[in-house]
């Protein structure tokens, strides 16, 4: 072997030395197909933050459970419940001139609420559990105030630009029947026509549950106290108003809620549930007196059946988004469900349409006869009107309140309030489904896009564990099959606390979701993160993106259709992306890396997308065919590539590294691997360490170019030993020696879901790309002139092996 040989392989010569034939045994997984559900895109909270597209809003002390409970698209704020504060902020940026408002509770309330046992930090203050508009100028806020509500007036001015929160001065109004006295009961509420209503708990207990009716001119009306029928129980969810017709009086307020059943009997089962009440309901005259008179409501059911025709139930309702489209009367209800079992873990997502919700509503009672009570459809005379109906709608436009119904009516609603059947999901399936997870899904927003192929919803779902995912379903040739594909999953919180309420603007493009621990706003899309390639765009299939000639950008409906590549139904970049691929790939080195016999290499290569399925090629010296790489106990596939231990001469030749992804197959990466005698290898260090070549000459009777070049030798030895280059064996965790930067991503081990991550410190990461990037391979060079070898290797390369685009 020559003297002179270029230091950038001595360098991948020491390398190679160092690590050995095991040097690679750390963290190397057996490559697998992506499983279902696999995110696009996986971003931590570092992540986030270093690339611009978070802004964090939190107090000084630690717990204070944000909860967004309204949204003002005119004045661009949203406003935040906490404990002890209420918080205006900027729909554009969290960040610019937040405003706080301190509304304690009071300290006598406050030492009563410890007196009776309560905790001191997590009940005994005043957690904001209402934030209703009452007029233009005035919100109406309601809170715990430590196990004694109250209710007061903030004046948050009439203009956009005024930035004003004003809590009014003076003794606050009583807060019973408005919100609950603990913190720890849901409280749910919405202002229709300056009149609240609101699901809450009543008294200090937490025993009598109720939906009540408080302010405004008619008197306030509640549900049968203590009526198990009515509500056993319930954790109140959402509230609606949604019209039934085009007459204002048919006008509906629906509420969602979960609570035991009373039709399972002795099991104690929860069903999600779905209820209603007119909007001009004003009571009974004789019976239910300040009561609901129109008060129904029926079980929601969301369920998979298996293949022996046994139906898996999601029962414990979580959270209701309702996306209103063009008919205003038939919004879609999208429902998080969760099971109640201890065994089954599990979270699911179902879609309801109105037209099915209005059926069952007018569809038969529920009803206990016979010996062993069992609920039967009601087959007596149904009074009229019927009941449920509201007064002076389509139906009664005669009756001008409840008031004048009769007595049987009313009677009738107070003993039968449960429909018979229940209200099933559109196809009778979830349109999303999670088992055996180590997370559960808690809340839900949804955004309807217009994209090149149609129309589509994008849903995100918050889970308790502080993550947020983006994803889409698509129907396939099957009209009831459906295809997930799993966009983004977000790290939008530091710790991993659970989602307490999101909330999603259209119209600026945000998602709001708050936590314990604080307020995150984030746009509904990062296109860039995509990849740089016009393959890559078209393969995320996410409506918000498009190719736009020179890179993933923000799609936007045009005429020029040509302007603008995406494909969301099929994903199909050959043509979609025709003209854009091919030089993209063409330009890809051809990288030659030298490796040691009986030492090990590695060879960097790896997915833009976790969606992909990773394969290596060889093409032997002596062979003119491609084989794919098994692996074995020399070879194992990475995340991040592919390593051989214990290099055999054997293992010289092309290694093509190539990914499919939704029938798209192109390469990733080339190399030629040519093996070095270990003997010459160890000569040659040995002699440059006293002073001589291989052979025995002394270094002073060489030429000027073999004087140099083993003065380039000297110098890289030196900076083995003491520069702070990190580098360390590909598939190794440990650190090398001194190291003091982070070693290469490369080596790292395949990062886990972010909702199984545990609470640590996060490296970081360019944000543009969904993976920390891997570290440049120290062993490796661009292709230099080629030898005699390596001409006769690529004579035999069949040009149409490979499609890169």
């Amino acid at each position: 072997m020559s003297p002179a040989l270029p230091p950038v392989i001595v360098l991948a010569l020491m390398l190679a030395s160092a690590c050995g034939g095991g040097g690679g045994g750390g963290g190397i997984l057996a490559q697998s197909p992506p499983q279902p559900a696999v995110p696009r895109i996986q971003l931590n909270f570092r992540e986030l933050q270093a690339s611009g597209t978070l802004q964090n809003f939190s107090l000084l002390s630690r717990n204070n459970d944000f909860r967004i409970l309204l949204l003002d698209e005119d004045q661009d704020r949203f406003f935040v419940g906490a404990k002890d504060h209420v918080v205006s902020l900027d729909m554009n940026n969290i960040e610019r001139e937040p405003l706080t408002a301190y509304w304690p509770a009071g300290r006598d309330s406050k030492e009563e609420c410890k007196l009776a046992g309560k905790d001191a930090e997590g009940e005994c203050g005043n957690f904001v559990r209402v934030i209703q508009p009452y007029n233009r100028t005035h919100l109406y806020v309601c809170g715990t105030g430590a196990y004694h509500p109250i209710c007061t007036y903030a004046n948050v001015g009439r203009r956009a630009e005024d930035r004003t929160l004003l809590l009014s001065h003076g003794k606050p109004e009583s807060g019973k029947g408005k919100c609950s006295y603990s913190p720890k009961l849901e409280s749910v509420s919405l202002m229709i026509n300056e009149e609240l209503c609101s699901g809450v708990y009543l008294d200090f207990m937490g025993t009598d549950a109720t939906l009540f009716r408080t302010l405004g001119k008619p008197h306030s009306l509640r549900t049968d106290q203590y009526n198990s029928r009515w509500l056993n129980e319930p954790v109140f969810l959402d509230m609606h108003m949604i019209p039934d017709s085009g007459d204002r009086n048919d006008d509906k307020l629906y509420f969602f809620f979960r609570e035991k059943a009373t039709e399972s009997g002795n099991q104690k089962s929860v069903y999600a549930r779905i209820g209603r009440v007119c909007i001009n309901d004003m009571g009974g005259q004789r019976s239910l007196v300040n009561k609901w008179s129109t008060f129904l409501k029926a079980r929601l059911v969301c369920s998979v059946t298996g293949a022996d025709g046994i139906e898996t139930h999601f029962d414990e309702l979580q959270d209701i988004f309702v996306l209103k489209t063009e008919e205003v009367r038939n919004p879609l209800i999208y429902g998080v469900f969760s099971t109640t079992g201890s065994v089954f873990r599990g979270s699911a997502v179902c879609v309801y349409n109105m037209a099915d919700i209005r059926m069952v509503f007018n569809g038969p009672f529920a009803h206990k006869e016979g010996p062993n009570y069992q609920w039967v459809p009601y087959q007596g005379k149904i009074p009229y009107p019927r009941p449920g109906t509201c007064p002076g709608g389509t139906f009664t436009p005669f009756m001008k309140s409840t008031k004048e119904f009769p007595d049987d009516v009313v009677s009738f609603i107070q003993t039968h309030p449960t429909m018979f059947n229940p209200v099933q999901s559109i196809h009778k399936q979830p349109i999303i489904v999670r088992t055996n997870i180590p997370y559960k899904f808690t809340r839900i927003a949804v955004d309807q896009v217009d994209a090149a192929d149609g129309r589509y919803d994008i849903v995100f779902l918050g889970t308790d564990q502080g993550t947020v995912q983006k994803l889409i379903v698509l129907p396939k040739d099957d009209a009831e099959s459906k295809e997930e594909i799993v966009l983004e999953e977000l790290q939008v919180f530091q710790d991993p606390v659970p989602i307490l309420s999101m909330k999603i603007s259209s119209k600026r493009q945000q998602l709001y979701v708050s936590s314990a621990v604080g307020v995150t706003q984030l746009p509904l899309h990062r296109c860039g993160v995509y990849g740089k390639a016009c393959a890559d765009c078209c393969l995320a299939r996410d409506p918000y993106c498009a190719w736009d000639g020179k890179q993933c950008s923000k799609y936007f409906p045009t005429a020029k259709r040509r302007s603008r590549r995406q494909d969301i139904r099929h994903g199909n970049p050959v043509t979609q992306c025709r003209g854009f691929n091919g030089n993209l790939y063409k330009r890809l080195p051809e990288v030659v890396q030298f490796a040691v016999e009986g030492s090990s290499t590695f060879m960097e290569c790896g997915a833009r997308s976790p969606q992909a399925v990773v394969k290596w090629l060889v093409q032997r010296l002596d062979s003119d065919r491609r084989k794919e790489v098994k692996p074995s106990e020399r070879l194992a596939r990475t995340e991040h590539g592919l390593l051989i231990r214990a290099v055999q001469r054997s293992d010289a030749g092309m290694y093509h590294c190539l990914a499919t992804e939704n029938g798209f197959r192109h390469t990733l990466g080339r190399y030629t691997v040519r093996v070095l005698d270990s003997g010459l290898v160890g000569g040659l260090l040995t002699g440059a360490a006293v002073g001589t070549d291989p052979s025995g000459t002394p270094l002073s009777q060489q030429s000027p170019a073999q004087k140099q070049a083993y003065k380039e030798l000297m110098e890289l030895l030196g900076q083995s030993r003491s520069s702070p280059t990190g580098y360390q064996c590909p598939g190794t965790h440990q650190p090398a020696p001194q190291a003091k930067q982070q070693q290469p991503a490369a080596a790292a081990a395949p990062p886990a879901p972010l909702a199984q991550r545990q609470p640590q410190a996060q490296p970081q990461a360019q944000p543009q790309s969904h993976k920390p990037k891997a570290a440049p391979n120290p062993t490796a060079t661009k292709h230099k002139p080629a030898s005699k070898e390596e001409l006769k290797l690529r004579n035999r390369r069949n040009p149409h092996a490979v499609a890169a685009g």
